[in-house]
């Protein structure tokens, strides 16, 4: 089916992409490691508990931890070897999380649940969730729960956007599992009784695009090239014109958007009963010896993945698990994959920038590029000052995706992702917020300014977004 172009939406900005780094390294295999550590912390909600103990011996793809409610997932091995230990240890946001330590013992016993032929919806449904399957463009979403949604649905957006920098993993699995990842959007498809399917493409993406127009019954979109393409809302409104109000979500506007390894995922669970243990990722930035795109085993320690690709070209000014506009800096290399890990990036000081913020300029570029249309600078400013009703009444931060474009563009540097996680996780937890301990560093000690960037002769703008 030919190409179509998509529709413009507001804000967002054009980076840097750097995907000529890795974007001809075809998928390499990555050796099992010796040890690895799997998080029960695999999905978007509560942590699954452990289904095995200390000293047992495990196969790969055999469930180690069972989803504990609905919003979980369950995890699995993803080598065959021996429980060494269940602790918690440091992940990578400095947060305590629950490891399963497991050491290889050299056999290769492998578990896979019975494939499906010419599977029923309800069939579909059961294996998504029997396999672990979490969305893998980032979010982590249990995919069983996607696979039911509470709205009736006509149209299956695949995500093959990518627009993140650097990240080419999906634009190899694109290429090189085109039919699989079809397969699997089928499937989807199938499974929400859903009959337009369509994947939308960035346009930087060529090859990829050319590459589904073979198929009659999946519609490629072309995205302009944009960052954030990707994120679901502005997807939706790309491919379809429609729109996801504050606080809904795509079913309620009659659309599952999922990402393109999470169909290649499905395929293989589907075709051959495989559980979401192993997955692609890309390797990249000027301070790797050797960019890569990788499969690698969910509980691979990012030591080991450096390690693979030559270890160090240079000392990195940061090293970043995930994107560069979204994902994590790293303290050390004693961290370990998820399933939803994307990219390892080792970016010299000429990549990454490591300035020191500076007062606000008060120049509303941040707003002007929010594909939200929130007021980022609302948020900043009543957080630092711990006021944190008020930077979630005038910053609308509930509705913030964290793409990080209000922190790219900022001119002054300001620490604004950082101020809108603080705002949501005093949501989340219902905290009651201590303003001194709140604050920022370079803000103890001096009072707060008197009004807000966006708060002008004691009237606040309206946001009409």
């Amino acid at each position: 089916m030919k190409a179509v172009k998509g529709k413009y939406y507001f804000g967002g900005v054009h980076p840097r992409g750097m995907k000529y780094l890795s974007k001809d390294a075809p998928i390499e295999v990555m050796p099992a490691p010796e040890t690895i550590a799997v998080s029960l912390s695999q999905s978007l909600g509560k942590p699954a508990k452990p289904v095995v103990e200390t000293g047992q011996e495990v196969a790969e793809g055999e469930i180690i931890a069972r989803a504990d409610g609905i919003i979980s997932s369950d995890v699995f091995s993803s080598i065959c070897g021996v429980v060494t230990d269940i602790k918690d240890v440091k992940g990578a946001c400095g947060t305590d999380e629950k490891f399963i330590f497991i050491k290889a013992n050299g056999k290769d016993d492998k578990f896979s649940f019975p494939p499906l032929s010419d599977p029923s919806p309800e069939e579909i449904k059961d294996r998504i969730k029997q396999a672990g399957i979490v969305g893998l463009g980032g979010a982590g979403f249990p995919s069983a729960v996607k696979v039911c949604p509470h709205s009736r649905v006509d149209t299956l957006i695949v995500n093959g956007a990518e627009c993140e920098p650097y990240l080419t993993c999906d634009h190899r699995l694109m290429l090189e599992r085109t039919d699989e990842i079809a397969e699997g959007a089928r499937y989807i498809a199938k499974a929400l009784n859903v009959a337009d399917i369509k994947i939308g493409i960035e346009a930087n993406k060529p090859d990829c695009i050319k590459a589904f127009e073979k198929y009659s019954d999946i519609q490629p979109v072309i995205l302009r090239k944009k960052y954030p393409t990707g994120g679901e809302k502005q997807l939706i409104y790309i491919v379809t014109g429609r729109k996801v109000g504050v606080g809904r979500l795509p079913a309620d506007v009659g659309v599952a958007v999922f990402n393109v390894a999470t169909c290649f995922a499905v395929y293989e669970a589907v075709k051959f009963g495989k559980p979401l243990y192993e997955r692609t990722l890309t390797v990249s930035g000027k301070a790797v010896k050797q960019q890569k795109n990788l499969l690698v085993k969910v509980g691979t320690s990012v030591k080991d993945i450096v390690d693979y690709c030559g270890g160090e070209n240079s000392a990195p000014k940061k090293v970043i698990q995930g994107g560069p506009m979204t994902g994590v800096a790293l303290a050390d290399y004693a961290i370990y994959t998820h399933k939803t890990t994307s990219g390892i990036l080792l970016m010299t000081d000429t990549e990454a920038s490591a300035d020191e913020p500076t007062p606000c300029l008060n120049c509303g570029k941040c707003a002007d590029v929010c594909p939200m249309h929130l007021m980022p600078m609302n948020t900043a400013f009543y957080s630092s000052a711990g006021d944190m009703e008020s930077a979630v009444k005038y910053g609308k931060t509930a509705s913030c995706i964290e793409c990080g474009t209000c922190e790219y563009i900022c001119p002054a540097k300001r620490p604004l992702i950082q101020a809108i996680r603080k705002t949501k996780a005093y949501l989340i937890n219902k905290i009651t917020p201590q303003a001194e301990s709140l604050r920022t560093p370079d803000q103890k000690g001096r009072s707060a300014p008197a009004v807000p960037p966006s708060v002008k002769n004691g009237k606040k703008e309206e946001n009409n977004g």
